[in-house]
């Protein structure tokens, strides 16, 4: 199932949620209940043959600039994963 992200303005939050292509997109922000928007990101693509998704991330940054990119990015907005919400519950039977 892909990874979906959603962006709520107001809280200045990213939601991160797995969904298949035929649930429903989430349509308000857990928090504030404003409605959220859907953000496009680009694919995880091995374009140059790395062994490894951590190797070609770091390939072309120096350390220096990948820390003050992540830090400048976590002043700004919150990353929240979302779990898919459970559709069999076995103690209910």
């Amino acid at each position: 199932m892909p990874i979906y992200e959603y962006e709520c303005a107001p809280c200045l939050v990213i939601y991160e949620v797995r969904q298949g292509m035929t649930d429903p997109p989430l349509a308000t922000c857990p928090r504030c209940k404003e409605p959220v928007a859907r953000i496009m990101s680009a694919p995880n693509v091995n374009r140059y043959n790395f062994s490894s998704p951590t190797e070609a991330k770091y390939a072309k940054v120096t350390p220096r600039e990948e820390i003050a990119k992540e830090r400048e990015l976590q002043k700004v907005y919150e990353r929240i994963w979302l779990p898919p919400p459970v559709k069999h519950n076995p103690w209910d039977e």
